[in-house]
């Protein structure tokens, strides 16, 4: 990866699983001066490919300020930064805030994208979030906490559309979770794929529904760190026209 103009990059490094960081990530972590990742979501061995001669920061316990006066002064000295966040950055990373004070002090900056830990927990499940003629839709959500959600971005308004629902940062009380899909009209029967750092090596990884999901959950001993996919029509055996016979498209004449 060649150094440019551009001196910040925030890389997605994936769900926790260090290959499941993409090929570019690597590169710019490989390429950085300074290195800033979060050591209680990102693992260590995700930027242990960072030159010997680069500093890399564990940024857990500092703050906005602190580690956006540290981006400030590597750039001024001319050093390339990769802040390393885990997943995707464009989701529950806390991005938008850090881009906003490089635009204040005109700092370029790119983005490089990562696997979020919905479509990690969906390979490791064998699922697909979208059935032909069942559900063609897939709303990433959350419960509210010390962070709010919007009211009309509740579970139980979101729930009323019964399609796949991928829903983070919630662990912490599961009971609420269910009470609102169930109140939003998802049947008790509804499957729902528990997640816990998925990608890392004490991950855990099972099917439960929404009828048994607190007990699992709570068996399981999971209060934090957990992805929940809400899957209805899992059970549906309905198959894609893409590779229908019957279906032509401008690749393939009808046969059927």
């Amino acid at each position: 990866m060649k150094k440019s103009r551009c001196q910040v990059y925030f890389v997605g490094a994936g769900p926790g699983d260090p290959e499941l960081i993409t090929v570019k990530g690597r590169k710019c972590i490989q390429n950085a001066d300074l290195v800033l990742y979060t050591g209680s979501l990102v693992p260590k061995e995700i930027v242990s490919c960072a030159r010997e001669d680069a500093e890399v920061m564990d940024s857990s316990s500092m703050t906005l300020t602190e580690t956006h006066s540290m981006i400030v002064e590597a750039v001024s000295s001319g050093a390339m930064v990769a802040r390393v966040h885990t997943g995707d950055p464009s989701l529950y990373g806390a991005v938008k805030e850090q881009m906003v004070l490089l635009d204040r002090e005109n700092i370029p900056y790119e983005v490089i994208p990562g696997v979020t830990v919905a479509f990690a927990g969906a390979a490791k499940a064998r699922i697909s979030f979208t059935l032909p003629e069942v559900t063609q839709t897939l709303i990433f959500a959350r419960m509210g906490g010390r962070t709010p959600v919007p009211e009309r971005e509740r579970l139980r308004s979101l729930a009323a559309h019964r399609c796949s629902l991928a829903i983070y940062l919630s662990a912490g009380n599961p009971a609420k979770m269910v009470e609102e899909l169930l109140a939003g009209g998802y049947p008790e029967d509804t499957p729902v794929f528990v997640g816990y750092r998925v990608g890392w090596p004490d991950e855990l990884a099972f099917f439960s529904t929404l009828s048994g999901l607190v007990q699992d959950v709570t068996n399981a001993s999971i209060t934090r760190q957990a992805v929940f996919l809400v899957l209805p029509g899992q059970e549906d055996a309905s198959f894609s026209r893409l590779y229908d016979p019957r279906f032509s498209h401008g690749f393939r004449k009808r046969t059927g």
